[in-house]
C-alpha cells in the first residue's frame, strides 16, 4: 500500500512538473486516469513509402543516381547560335538523402573531375542545387595534359523532375573563377538528367 500511494503521488506531481519545462498540462491525463488492463487496444500506424529526405512520402524522389548533360545557351552574357550549342559537361550525379549531392564531371582525372554539392526541394517536383567545384585545371589549354590552375567555379540549378520520376530537366548557370576570386567565364543553359538504373547500360550514355 505504501508503494501504491507513492506511486500516485509521483503521477500527480508529473503534470506540473513539464508545465514548468514549457509543455502544456492539458496533454497529459489527470492522475486519476487509469488504463485498463487486459483490454484490447488499436494502435494507428502509416503504411507507406519511407520518406528519403526529399519531402511528401508519395513523390517521386530525385535522391539517386542520374545521367546529366549540361547544354549552355549563352557564354559571358553573350547569346550562342543555336546551330553550335556546346555541351560543357556530361556528368554522373548522384544526390542524397542527406541533401548532399556528388558529381564525377566527363573531363581528365588529373584536372580535378568531382566536385560537391547541397540541394533542397522548392516544391512538389522542383530543386534548387548550390554545386562547388573546388579547384581544378582548365582543361582548354591543356586537352591532352594538366591545365592552368583555376581556382574552381559555382554551378546553380533549377531543375523539376518528370510525373515518373526517370527524369529531371531544368536550367543553369556556371562560373568560373581565376585564382584571384575574379570571374573567368560565365555560361547559362539548360540541364537534362536521365535516372541510372540496373539496366542502364554504358552506350547509352553517349
Amino acid at each position: 500500500m505504501s508503494a501504491m500511494g507513492a506511486l500516485v503521488f509521483a503521477v500527480a506531481m508529473v503534470p506540473g512538473a513539464i508545465a514548468q519545462c514549457g509543455v502544456s498540462s492539458k496533454l497529459l491525463k489527470p492522475s486519476s486516469f487509469h488504463q485498463q488492463l487486459g483490454s484490447a487496444h488499436l494502435l494507428r500506424t502509416a503504411l507507406g513509402r519511407m520518406n528519403d529526405g526529399d519531402g511528401d512520402a508519395d513523390d517521386h524522389s530525385i535522391v539517386g543516381m542520374w545521367h546529366v548533360v549540361f547544354t549552355a545557351h549563352t557564354m559571358n552574357g553573350n547569346p550562342i547560335p543555336s546551330t553550335a550549342y556546346p555541351v560543357i559537361d556530361n556528368a554522373m550525379v548522384v544526390f542524397h538523402s542527406d541533401k548532399t549531392e556528388i558529381m564525377e564531371s566527363a573531363r581528365p582525372p588529373q584536372d580535378g573531375n568531382f566536385c560537391l554539392g547541397v540541394w533542397e526541394k522548392t516544391g512538389s517536383h522542383s530543386y534548387y542545387v548550390n554545386h562547388l567545384p573546388w579547384l581544378g585545371n582548365d582543361t582548354a589549354n591543356a586537352p591532352s595534359g594538366i591545365g592552368n590552375p583555376t581556382a574552381g567555379a559555382q554551378i546553380t540549378e533549377r531543375v523539376s523532375l518528370s510525373e515518373d520520376g526517370d527524369k529531371y530537366s531544368g536550367s543553369f548557370t556556371l562560373v568560373a573563377y581565376n585564382l584571384d576570386g575574379t570571374k573567368a567565364i560565365t555560361f547559362t543553359g539548360v540541364i537534362a538528367g536521365t535516372r541510372i538504373t540496373t539496366s542502364t547500360s554504358f552506350p547509352s550514355l553517349f
